[in-house]
């Protein structure tokens, strides 16, 4: 008993001295042997830091110091009263006004834990980290975050001011409006007023300093996307294909355009970029060529678009054929049946051609559309209005492709279907007529339909002396 109560409490004990040592023991995090959180230097003045750790250590420097740097010097060793802590001496001679920054010692495999100090590296002839080139820095200015002009300084009481060209002074109010030496400006909450040209600006023995800045707001809608042909693209072998891919969006907007097509692995096509304005638009083309077609081109063709988080794409299918044909056949058979009276009828064989043929409909042997003005002609049927009695007869297509020497022709007979009549019911009277008793009466019944009528008498007695047919019935 006494036996385990013991292992359990040492276990308990050296978990308990491991998570001390490792979490809330001496460096735990690695240790400067500055306490300050800023250190202010001249310029070409020697900097030294001194960090010391339980694991091995690395630095992290302000991006104006170069990754080589021939006065940058990394000393380590062993330390401690048993050599078991790591010391890492950082020299950097001479200080230059643009290593102005954070330094930071954090150990190699703990990226998390380290320790940092802000040097300013005081510079009379360069009072912001980095010196303006002739061309202003573009800030963008994104939908619900802050606004920030990055234009630090190498002396943390340098006073500088925020001017919108042309001669627009903005003073810090810490609430919208914040000055940071180690950030520049921050506009909390930017409104279009901040769209323009800026400039930080200080003056130092009478001499006036400034870094520029041209914001710039991304603008993300995509409008329309579309491409020169919608449908299917019917093509032949050995031709040139070109497809525009046309993108509208807003002005200011930034858009990416890319294709996806079968011989994309291969480089088949040349792929060229316009961008052009409009008074209210941006328009984006994208066009893309393959001089010369194969059968394994055929097949879909998309283009893509993108502008920041927004996306869009449009797409068409390209068929590619080896030589131009004709195939033309009935579609419900030799004969074809109509009605007079109808407001239309449409004589529609089943063609397929490509390229697109020349088509003429001949009527009894004569161009159709020249015979009636009821018949016009509508891609390659034959809409027949008002159909008529006299419109029976024989139809004929006439295809062809002249450039390519094919022709094919289809021949159709048209039936229109004609409700019978009687003639003599349009003459007849309202009233019966009476005969002599015994008389002999001839009556005649002409017919006229399509297909012809059959005609049936029947015989209605006449009702007694009286009687109306009403109650006789």
């Amino acid at each position: 008993m006494f036996d385990i109560l013991f292992v359990m409490i040492f276990g308990l004990s050296g978990r308990v001295l491991t998570k001390d040592t490792d979490t809330k023991g001496r460096f735990s995090s690695p240790v400067l042997d500055v306490t300050e959180k800023q250190l202010i230097i001249e310029r070409n003045q020697t900097l030294q830091l001194n960090c010391r750790g339980r694991w091995e250590l690395h630095w992290v420097l302000p991006s104006g110091v170069p990754k080589v740097y021939h006065g940058t010097q990394i000393e380590e060793t062993q330390c401690g009263k048993k050599n078991n802590q790591y010391c890492s001496r950082l020299t950097l001679s001479p200080a230059l006004a643009q290593h102005t920054g954070s330094y930071r010692c954090r150990y190699r495999q703990k990226q998390r834990k380290q320790a940092s100090v802000y040097i300013y590296i005081t510079d009379s002839q360069r009072p912001f980290v980095k010196v303006q080139s002739e061309i202003p820095d573009v800030v963008y200015m994104k939908e619900g975050e802050p606004l920030v002009f990055p234009c630090r300084v190498t002396n943390p009481d340098a006073k500088v001011s925020l001017v919108k060209f042309p001669f627009h002074q903005l003073a810090p109010d810490y609430i919208n409006i914040i000055w940071n030496s180690r950030q520049g400006f921050t506009i909390r909450s930017p409104t279009f007023f901040y769209i323009g040209l800026f400039s930080c600006e200080t003056i130092v023995n009478g001499v006036k300093y400034s870094n520029k800045f041209l914001t710039h707001r991304p603008v993300n809608k995509i409008l329309d996307v579309y491409l020169n042909s919608t449908g299917l693209v019917h093509t032949l072998q050995g031709q040139m294909l070109a497809l525009n891919c046309t993108v509208t969006a807003e002005w200011n907007a930034r858009v990416s355009i890319s294709w996806t097509y079968p011989q994309k692995a291969n480089g088949s096509a040349t792929i060229i970029r316009r961008i052009s304005r409009s008074r209210t638009n941006m328009l984006f083309y994208s066009v893309l060529t393959i001089p010369r077609l194969s059968k394994a081109d055929r097949g879909l063709y998309k283009c893509h678009v993108t502008s920041g988080p927004s996306k869009r794409e449009t797409n068409t299918t390209v068929i590619v054929y080896d030589q131009p044909f004709i195939r033309l056949k009935h579609r419900d058979g030799p004969v074809v049946q109509a009605s007079a009276g109808q407001k239309s009828f449409h004589l529609t064989p089943k063609l397929r051609a490509f390229p697109a043929p020349e088509v003429i409909w001949l009527k009894d042997g004569m161009v159709a559309a020249e015979r009636c003005s009821r018949y016009h002609v509508d891609g390659f049927s034959l809409v027949i209005r008002d159909v008529a009695e006299e419109d029976a007869g024989i139809y004929t297509i006439l295809t062809g492709i002249q450039q390519y020497g094919l022709y094919q022709n289809l021949t159709l007979t048209l039936v229109v279907n004609v409700k019978p009549q009687i003639g003599e019911k349009t003459v007849s009277s309202q009233q019966p007529g009476t005969v002599q008793r015994g008389s002999r009466q001839a009556l005649h019944c002409t017919s006229h339909g399509v297909p012809p009528p059959q005609i049936q008498w029947l015989w209605h007695p006449c009702p007694p002396k009286g009687l109306s047919p009403a109650r006789l019935a």
